[in-house]
Formats: C-alpha cells, structure tokens, sequence
C-alpha cells in the first residue's frame, strides 16, 4: 500500500527498473486499457446483446414475414389486374368502332394504378425494413454504453475508498507545500 501512496505522491517520477510503481505514459497505457475494457465489456456484455440481437432479428423477421403477406396480396391484385385487362381487351376488340381511345386510356390508368400500388408496397417494406434495423442498431448501443458506464462506475466505486482518497490529497498537499518552500 506504500507503493500506491509514493506512487501518487511522486507522479512526475519514473521508478528504477525491476520496482512497482504506475506509468503515467498515456500512450502507453492507453491500448491496456482499452483491450481490458474492451475484454470486459464482450465477455459480460455478449449475453445480452446476443438477446438483444435475436428479439431484434425475430421482428425484424415478422415485419419482413409481415411485408411479404403485403407483397402476396399486391401481386394478387395484379393478377386479378391482369385479368380485369383481358377483359377489358376483349371488350376493346368488340367496341373498337364504337370507343376504341376511351377503352385504351382506362386499361393504362388499371396498370398505372396497379403498379403504383405494387410500388408503394414495396417501398413500405423497404422503409420498414431500414427502420427496424437503425432502431436495433440504437437500442444495441445505448444498452452497451449503460453497460460500459456501469461498469466503469462501479469500478471507480469499489476502488476510490475514503482512506485512499484522503492519504493522496494528504499528500498532495505536502508536494505543494514543498515546492513552494522551494520557489520561496
């Protein structure tokens, strides 16, 4: 416990080799702690986000199951289009004379509007499709974020006692005291 106390109060000192002390290198640090972090994070997180991810994936799978059904009947309008069209091409052959234009210009606006539906089904499952899985995305990282500062919480909780935390500002104190005798 001297070496964590000595260690605080002489920051700005590198120990000899072969000592214990605390490297104040952040660029040296930093991948360490990173990877233990990281490694903390995966091998408690990865439950979780497993769940997280298959309840996801099981909507976005019925919403898709759901798109398809739309899809089904869309084309099943179309086919009953398309027949509504035969229909209309053999009135069309039977009232050329008689109204040939008239009969050509509602055929076009049935398969207009046929295609038009078709299309926005489409797009409405697209859309829904996109949506689901940014919202997955967010809910999968805010989870792991609360995760992270949880962890790094209790972390900092569990370490920092009172004893600990008065011994460093005790001295603290005392290294500004002595500098400042030295600059005086």
């Amino acid at each position: 416990m001297k070496n964590v106390t000595d260690s605080f109060v002489l920051l700005g000192y590198w120990p000899a080799a072969g000592s214990f002390g605390f490297n104040t290198d952040i660029f040296a640090t930093n991948p360490i702690n990173l990877s233990v972090v990281l490694g903390v994070l995966i091998f408690f997180g990865k439950g979780v986000l497993s769940d997280l991810l298959d309840n996801r994936k099981q909507r976005i799978l019925s919403t898709l199951r759901n798109s398809e059904e739309l899809r089904g009947g869309a084309i099943e309008q179309l086919e009953k289009a398309r027949a509504h069209l035969g229909k209309v091409e053999t009135e069309a052959d039977e009232y050329r004379v008689n109204g040939y234009s008239e009969i050509e210009r509602s055929k076009l606006t049935l398969i207009n509007s046929t295609s038009k539906n078709l299309e926005q089904f489409e797009n409405s499952k697209n859309q829904t499709i996109q949506f689901e899985q940014q919202r997955a995305i967010n809910q999968v990282r805010q989870r792991v974020f609360q995760q992270a500062l949880q962890g790094a919480l209790g972390t900092l909780n569990s370490c920092l006692n009172s004893e600990l935390h008065l011994r460093t500002v005790s001295a603290n104190i005392g290294m500004l005291r002595a500098r400042k005798e030295k600059t005086d």
